[in-house]
């Protein structure tokens, strides 16, 4: 009797148990034998305290299929860098030309890759200033392959290894899209020297002010959001979007080509002579390497494979086609005929436009976006260029900067879930806020005159240094001999 009692109890205890647990219990319990049947109330109650016992909660970790397309995502803006804008200024140049182009953005990619590990990185991305990060991760100090960095979802991670390497990418193409605003008659050390001053202090400091914050999961609860966003960069705490770079890559480098096209000067025979480019064909192909590489940029962006980095995928497809067809009728109707160039030229007008945009427009307000940016950038490379009589050799600022400008303001149009956009995501209520558009435009607003008068004052302190310290242009009669032989010795072609 003794011993059914006994079993009685046990079986009572563990059905118990079975009942109040959160979670299933039958997977989780151990049978065991009793070695001791006059101790079975005592056995009893270690295994229903086993089984109460709360799971450990897992330690955070990396989503393999995130990591696997932001692997993919990186090596797609490689692909926009090296070979794609090098091979899309470089055909717009003249033969005599064509290898200095290549070398300048091969060499500014390696270059600013290597800055970014030592310092570059730890300056945008760690906590510091609201202007500047700080320095404890220079030289990538303290980050191994189980360091997480954060996305845009709660508790959803990426190793930090690969978003270090996708935000290289993105600083290494911003100062190699400088270069086409004063291409053919700048010595390549100069280049060199100003790309160090610039990334230091316009591209650095920008990215830190616009994308630095502490991630989605310090954003519990208002005050909680308040003390995050305290340690935020300054443009972030504005409100100001920018999903991919419309103002940390774009604005930024346009307004640094526009600056120095105006202090180095026109190219010798400019508006005298033909300084048509030798090869439309490599221009196509390189636009064509960007438009795909740029599915990474913007795409990549988001730093998750999910449903919103679809709708990115697909504003950046259509904002370009779109552009492409605003840019070659406004040239058609103005000109009586389009060109190869003109659609090139369209394609990376609209997905400059989009690319701030990106994350929040939807599909029609894409292609309204990407159709304004076509329009607008042919009137800026051909009517306010030659009004203002600059030399912007591959149109920097007249694609970059002003298609950087429209995007960002546009932001504040195309997000509205009014008009089809996703609107802006509260993390403290986990859903989307009351979207002002408004209230949108001005914070799009610091972000634009923020970024252009930073970069113009960096890049104007930057360009007067170099010229006291090596000289910024060329002799003459090297400029006449083209830069291939005179700076590298070599040719891009030999007929």
């Amino acid at each position: 009797m003794k011993s059914l009692i006994s079993t009685f109890m046990l079986l009572s205890i563990l059905s118990f148990a079975g009942v109040t647990t959160a979670e299933p219990a039958a997977s989780a319990v151990e049978i065991k034998t009793l070695a001791n049947p006059s101790e079975p109330v005592a056995v009893a109650v270690a295994v229903a305290a086993e089984i109460a016992a709360p799971a450990a909660v897992p330690a955070p970790a990396a989503n393999k299929g995130d990591t696997a397309w932001m692997i993919v995502a990186t090596v797609l803006v490689i692909l926009m860098v090296i070979p794609g804008l090098a091979l899309f200024y470089g055909g717009m140049v003249r033969a005599k030309n064509m290898l200095s182009i290549l070398m300048q953005v091969f060499v500014i990619f390696s270059l600013t890759a290597v800055l970014w590990a030592i310092y570059g990185y730890s300056v945008a991305f760690t906590e510091g200033g609201a202007f500047f990060g700080g320095f404890d991760k220079l030289f990538l100090k303290g980050i191994t392959p189980d360091s997480l960095a954060a996305t845009f979802s709660k508790g959803v991670y990426v190793p930090e290894y690969i978003y270090v390497a996708f935000q290289l990418t993105f600083s290494a193409i911003t100062p190699a899209l400088i270069i086409g605003a004063f291409a053919e008659r700048v010595k390549f050390s100069a280049i060199l020297l100003f790309t160090v001053i610039w990334f230091s202090f316009s591209y650095l400091p920008l990215a830190h002010m616009v994308w630095y914050w502490a991630g989605p999961d310090a954003y519990t609860d208002a005050a909680a959001a308040e003390k995050a966003g305290a340690t935020a960069g300054f443009l972030f705490q504005k409100g100001a979007l920018d999903f991919a770079g419309g103002t940390v890559v774009h604005i930024n480098a346009g307004i640094a080509g526009l600056v120095g096209c105006l202090m180095i000067g026109k190219r010798i025979g400019f508006k005298k002579e033909s300084l048509a480019p030798h090869s439309v064909t490599m221009t196509m192909i390189g636009a064509s390497l960007l438009w795909v590489g740029w599915f990474g940029f913007n795409v990549g962006s988001n730093l998750e494979a999910n449903g919103l980095a679809a709708l990115v995928f697909v504003n950046t497809l259509l904002a370009a086609a779109a552009a492409t067809l605003g840019w070659v009728f406004a040239e058609w109707l103005l000109r009586g005929k389009p060109s190869m160039l003109g659609g090139a030229s369209g394609a990376v007008a609209g997905l400059v436009a989009i690319t701030p945009a990106c994350g929040w427009a939807g599909p029609m307000g894409a292609i309204l976006l990407g159709l304004v940016a076509g329009v607008v950038c042919f009137w800026s490379v051909t009517s306010l260029k030659s009004k203002l009589g600059y030399d912007d050799s591959l149109d920097a600022f007249g694609v970059h900067g002003i298609g950087g400008i429209l995007g960002a303001l546009g932001t504040a149009v195309v997000a509205s879930p009014a008009l089809g956009g996703t609107g802006v995501w509260d993390y403290v209520s986990n859903s989307v806020a009351d979207y002002s558009m408004t209230g949108q435009l001005i914070s799009q607003s610091w972000g634009v005159i923020i970024a252009v008068v930073w970069s113009g004052v960096v890049s104007y302190v930057a360009y007067k240094f170099v010229d006291i310290v090596i000289g910024l242009r060329v002799a003459e009669e090297v400029e006449r001999e083209g830069l291939d032989v005179s700076s590298h010795g070599e040719t891009a072609y030999h007929l």
